[in-house]
C-alpha cells in the first residue's frame, strides 16, 4: 500500500531547538531526530532544518519559494552567534554539514554534502595552524561531494583517482594517505570539475551552502531515490527536509573517529548496543564501507569513559522511542557528538526478537508488538536454510549481515543483476561496497556480498530492509569489473555466472548449490518445536498467537490433494477455500476428458471421473474433519485436455504423406478442430463448459453429494461447499445451481437422508461484479478469484505481462506494484468492493471470500480486512503469514477506529 502524508503549509525554517519528533512530516525523519534529541539534552551540533514545505515548493514551481533564503540567513547569523565561528572566516571558519532527510528513511538514496564553508582562503589559514592532513581531508571530501551532487560530476572519476593515489603511494585506505597525497588529490578534484562542467568549487561558502540545498532539493527526484520510493511503496509528493547544522569532526586524529551503532543487534535481535566504529573517520566512510570498521568494543578498549557516555545515550533514546534505535555518533578530539537517531531498520528475525523483548521489558503491550512486525518479515522467516554439511568447504566468510540462504549466479555489477533477474536467473551480487546506485541490483538479487563494509553499511542495511541475504566485509575479495572475474579469499577465481551459495545468517559464502531444509520458524509452527530453546521462535509462535486472538479474517487453503491438506492444518488454516477439481483430472487422466469429448465411450469416462472424484474428495474431507471445503466445479479451457492441434495436424499430414492414414486420427483431428478456439482463456471455460458438457456437473457434484452422506454415516463431521466458476450473468448460475441441486436430491434421496450443501459464485469477472445483487440472489457466498478479475479488467495476460512489458511499465512509473501481486484497490479493488457491498445488501447472510493471489498478499490483507471478507484462501506455506497480518491489520484498524473517535 502506498504510504501517503502531506503536512499542511508550514514554516520554511525551523531551529533544532523548536521541533520535536512528531513534526517529521515537516522536518523529515532525521530532522525530527535531531529535534527530539536536542529537546533530551543530548550532545546535538547546532543547526537548523529547512522543511519539506520549501522542498515541494521547489519541486513544484521550479525555484525557491519567496523567502527562504532570507531565513536562512537570519537562522546562520545566529548559528554563527551561538559558535561563535563565521561562514568563510578564516581564523574562526564555520563548515557545515548539509544533509537530506525525508518522512521515511530512505538509506542512502539522496544527496549529503559536507564541509561547506571551505575555501583556499579558509584552507591556508587552517594549514599554517598546524593542521595541513585535517585541512586537505576535508577540502576534497567538499570537492568530491559538491562535485558529484550539486554538479552532476560521475562520482567513478573521483573514485578512481582516489584509488590510483591510494596505489602510487601504496597504502590501503584512505585515511593512511597523507597531508601532500590530500592536497594532490584535492587539486586534481577540482580539475576534474573543470573540465567536466567548466565551474569550480565556489570560493564563497554561502553560493556552497545555497547550490548545495537547492542540489539535495532535486535529488529528490533522482533515480535511485525514486527507485527506492517506488520498492518502498512511498508518495513521490512528500519531499525531503535539509538539515543544516555544524560540522563536527572524527577525522581529526586518533582521538577521534565516528561510528554507527544500534540499541540492540538488528540482525540478530539480541539486547545490547552494537555497531561499527572507525578511528579518524567520517561517518561517510563507516557507511560507504570504503574502510572496514571495528567493532563497537574498539572504543570502550580505547576510551571506556566515552563508551560510557554512548552507552547512557543510548539507552535514554531506546527508552524514550520505546524501539530499536540507529544511531550515528562522532568523536571529535575525545568529545562525543550525536549526530541522527532513527528507528533501525532490522531483519525479521530481530523484528521479532525485539517486539517480545520490549513487551517483556513492559515497554509495549501485545498489541503494538504485533503492529511492530508485519507479514513479509514472517514470509522471509519461513524460507528455508542451508542443511548441515559438515563436508562443505567454506569458499569465504564474512560479516553476518543480513539472515537468509540463497544460491545464484555470481554477477559483478547492479546493471548484469537487473538484467538476469529478468530473464529469471537468480543471482548473487557481488561489489567491493555498494553504494546507493546500486539499489537496483540489491533488489534483483537473492543475496549480496561486499569485499568491504561493516554490519552498518550500505549493503548491510539496505538488505536487511530488504529482506536480502547479505555477507559483508569478506576479507581477499577482489572484484575484477573488467574480466568479470572475482578472486576469492585464498585464489580461488571465479568468472561471472559461477554458482555462489550464500548464508546470511553465518557469514559464510560457498562455492556451488547448497542443499536447503526447512527454517526452524516454519517446523515450529507445523507443531514440531525444536528441541532447544530458540528467542526468535518462541517470539514468532508468541505473536502469531495473539495475532490469531485478534484477527477478523478467517484464514482458509488453496489445496487438493490430502498432503496439502494435511500441510494446511499444520500451518493452521481453518478449512479449504478453494480446491480445484480440474487437479485432479490432470497428468496422465486427462485421456478421460478426451474419451467423453472426442470418443463415444462418454459414459464410460464419466464413471471413472465419478469414481476418482469420490475417491480424492472423501480423502480430502476427511482430512479437513469439522472444517468447510469449498469446491470449484471444472473451470479451465477445454483445450487443456485435449491433444494439442499442432501436433495432431503434424500428425495427420504425415500420415497422408505416406499412405497410411488412420481413421481414428482424422476422427480426431476434425473434433478437436471442432472445439479449438483462438482465445480459449476467455472462450468455453468454467460454467461455460459446465453448460455445454453437463455431465460433468453430474458427475462431480454426485460424487461430493455421495462422499458427504457416507462420510456422515461413518460419523464423520463434514461440511463441504460448491462453487459454480467464470459466471458473468445470473441465467448462467441458475441453470448450474438447478443441475446442482437435482443431484444432490438424487443422491439424498437414494440414501434415505437430506442433504443440503452451500452453493457460491465466484467473482472473477467484471460483469460478475457488475451484477452481484442479482447473483447473490441464487448464491450462498461470493468468493473473490482476483487472478481472474485482474487480468479482465486490466485486460491482460499475467504470464504474458510478467514476461513482457510490465516491467517497463514499473520502470517508466505507470505502475507502482505489479497488480498481479499486490491488488490494484483503485481498479479490481473497486469492483470487489462493489460486488461485496451490493450483494450484502441483497442478502445479508452473504459469505465473502477471497481466493486468488493477492489472498495470500500481506500487502492487500488490509484492503480486505476493510472490504470485510470473512475468510482469505492462499496455498498453505502463506497461512501464517495471512494470519499474522490479518491480526495486525485488526488492531491498526481498531487504533484507526479508537482516533478518528476521539477527534
Amino acid at each position: 500500500m502506498t504510504i501517503i502524508e502531506r503536512t499542511t503549509n508550514g514554516p520554511l525554517v525551523v531551529e533544532l531547538h523548536d521541533g520535536d519528533r512528531s513534526m517529521a512530516g515537516l522536518l523529515g525523519g532525521k530532522g525530527a531526530g535531531l529535534a527530539e534529541m536536542t529537546r533530551l539534552g543530548l550532545p546535538v551540533p547546532p543547526g537548523f532544518i529547512i522543511t519539506t514545505e520549501a522542498c515541494r515548493a521547489y519541486l513544484t514551481t521550479g525555484g525557491e519559494p519567496d523567502g527562504l533564503w532570507s531565513r536562512v540567513e537570519d537562522e546562520l547569523e545566529a548559528l554563527e552567534e551561538r559558535t561563535g565561528l563565521r561562514l568563510g572566516d578564516p581564523l574562526r571558519p564555520l563548515l557545515l554539514s548539509v544533509r537530506s532527510g525525508a518522512r521515511f528513511s530512505m538509506p542512502g538514496m539522496m544527496e549529503t554534502v559536507l564541509d561547506i564553508g571551505m575555501t583556499d582562503e579558509v584552507a591556508t589559514a587552517m594549514v599554517r595552524r598546524g593542521e595541513a592532513h585535517f585541512t586537505w581531508d576535508c577540502y576534497r571530501r567538499l570537492a568530491q561531494m559538491y562535485g558529484r551532487t550539486v554538479l552532476g560530476v560521475d562520482g567513478r572519476l573521483f573514485d578512481d583517482e582516489l584509488a590510483a593515489m591510494r596505489r602510487s603511494t601504496g597504502v590501503e585506505t584512505d585515511a593512511e594517505l597523507d597531508a601532500y597525497s590530500l592536497k594532490l588529490l584535492t587539486h586534481s578534484f577540482r580539475r576534474i570539475i573543470r573540465e567536466q562542467t567548466s565551474e569550480d568549487v565556489p570560493q564563497d561558502g554561502r553560493e556552497q551552502l545555497h547550490a548545495a540545498v537547492l542540489a539535495v532539493f532535486s535529488s529528490w527526484n533522482g533515480d535511485r531515490a525514486r527507485l527506492y520510493r517506488q520498492h518502498e511503496g512511498i508518495s513521490d509528493d512528500l519531499g525531503t527536509a535539509v538539515n543544516i547544522v555544524q560540522m563536527v569532526f572524527g577525522n581529526r586524529g586518533e582521538d577521534s573517529g565516528s561510528g554507527v551503532c544500534f540499541t540492540r543487534d538488528p540482525v540478530s535481535g539480541a539486547p545490547g548496543a552494537f555497531g561499527d566504529y572507525l578511528p579518524n573517520a567520517q561517518g561517510e566512510d563507516v557507511v560507504s564501507g570504503v574502510r572496514s570498521p571495528l567493532d563497537l568494543s574498539e572504543l570502550q578498549r580505547r576510551d571506556p569513559e566515552l563508551h560510557r557516555q554512548l552507552s547512557e545515550h543510548l539507552r535514554t533514546l531506546e527508552t524514550h522511542y520505546r524501539d530499536l534505535c540507529d544511531v550515528e555518533f562522532t568523536v571529535e578530539r575525545g568529545r562525543l557528538w550525536i549526530l541522527q537517531t532513527r528507528l533501525g531498520k532490522r531483519s525479521p528475525a530481530a523484528a521479532f526478537r525485539i517486539a517480545a523483548a520490549l513487551v517483556d521489558d513492559g515497554v509495549i503491550d501485545l498489541d503494538e508488538a504485533l503492529t511492530r512486525v508485519d507479514g513479509l518479515q514472517l514470509q522471509t522467516l519461513l524460507h528455508p536454510t542451508f542443511t548441515r554439511d559438515a563436508s562443505a568447504a567454506t569458499l569465504a566468510h564474512g560479516l553476518a549481515a543480513s539472515p537468509g540462504a540463497a544460491t545464484g549466479q555470481l554477477v559483478l555489477d547492479s546493471a548484469t543483476a537487473v538484467e538476469r533477474a529478468a530473464l529469471g536467473h537468480r543471482v548473487v551480487l557481488a561489489r567491493p561496497e555498494t553504494s546507493p546506485d546500486d539499489f537496483g541490483g540489491l533488489v534483483a538479487a537473492r543475496a549480496v556480498i561486499t569485499a568491504r563494509g561493516g554490519l552498518t553499511s550500505h549493503a548491510a542495511v539496505v538488505a536487511r530492509g530488504l529482506g536480502r541475504s547479505c555477507v559483508t566485509g569478506v576479507e581477499g575479495l577482489v572484484i575484477d569489473v573488467e574480466a568479470r572475474t572475482a578472486t576469492f579469499p585464498g585464489g580461488r577465481i571465479l568468472a561471472e555466472g559461477a554458482l555462489l551459495s550464500v548464508d546470511g545468517t553465518t557469514g559464510d559464502i560457498f562455492e556451488g548449490q547448497r542443499e536447503i531444509e526447512q527454517s526452524a520458524v516454519a517446523t515450529a509452527i507445523q507443531g514440531d518445536a525444536p528441541s532447544d530453546a530458540d528467542p526468535v521462535v518462541d517470539a514468532v509462535l508468541r505473536l502469531l498467537a495473539h495475532a490469531d486472538r485478534r484477527r477478523h479474517l478467517k484464514v482458509m487453503a488453496n489445496a487438493e490433494i490430502p498432503e496439502e491438506a494435511r500441510a494446511a492444518r499444520r500451518f493452521g488454516a481453518q478449512g479449504i477455500g478453494l480446491c480445484r477439481t480440474e487437479h485432479m483430472l490432470l497428468g496422465s487422466r486427462r485421456e478421460l476428458v478426451e474419451r467423453l469429448v472426442l470418443d463415444d465411450d462418454r459414459e464410460g469416462a464419466l464413471a471413472q471421473i465419478e469414481e476418482l472424484a469420490l475417491r480424492e474428495l472423501s480423502a480430502l474431507l476427511v482430512e479437513m474433519e469439522g472444517l468447510p471445503v469449498v469446491v470449484r466445479l471444472l473451470d479451465p479451457p477445454l483445450h487443456e485436455f485435449l491433444p494439442d492441434l499442432v501436433e495432431l495436424s503434424v500428425r495427420a499430414a504425415l500420415e497422408a504423406e505416406r499412405g497410411t492414414e488412420d481413421p481414428d486420427t482424422t476422427r480426431r483431428l476434425a473434433a478437436v478442430r471442432r472445439w479449438h478456439e483462438s482465445n480459449p482463456m476467455l472462450g468455453l471455460r468454467g460454467v461455460r463448459l459446465l453448460t455445454v458438457l453437463p455431465q460433468i456437473i453430474d458427475a462431480q457434484v454426485r460424487a461430493l453429494a455421495e462422499a458427504t452422506v457416507r462420510l456422515r454415516a461413518e460419523g464423520h463431521t463434514v461440511a463441504p461447499e460448491l462453487m459454480v466458476p467464470l459466471v458473468a450473468d445470473v441465467a448462467e448460475l441458475v441453470g448450474a445451481r438447478e443441475r446442482i441441486e437435482r443431484v444432490v436430491a438424487e443422491v439424498a434421496q437414494a440414501h434415505g437422508t437430506e442433504l443440503h450443501l452451500p452453493v457460491g459464485v465466484m467473482v472473477e469477472l467484471p460483469r460478475a461484479a457488475l451484477t452481484a445483487a442479482a447473483l447473490a440472489g441464487e448464491a450462498d457466498f461470493f468468493s473473490f478469484g482476483t487472478n481472474d478479475l485482474t487480468q479482465t479488467s486490466w485486460g491482460m495476460s499475467r504470464d504474458d505481462a510478467e514476461a513482457g512489458f510490465l516491467s517497463a511499465y514499473r520502470q517508466a512509473g505507470v505502475l507502482t506494484t505489479n497488480p498481479f501481486e499486490t491488488i490494484d484497490e483503485a481498479g479490481v479493488g473497486a469492483l470487489v468492493r462493489m460486488a461485496a457491498d451490493d450483494g450484502r445488501r441483497a442478502r445479508p447472510t452473504l459469505g465473502l471470500g477471497a481466493c486468488g493471489e493477492h489472498a495470500g498478499d500481506p500487502r492487500s490483507t488490509a484492503f480486505f480486512e476493510a472490504v470485510g471478507v470473512d475468510y482469505l484462501s492462499c496455498s498453505p506455506p502463506r497461512i501464517p503469514v495471512v494470519r499474522l497480518q490479518a491480526g495486525r491489520e485488526a488492531v491498526l484498524a481498531e487504533g484507526r477506529t479508537t482516533t478518528a473517535d476521539t477527534r
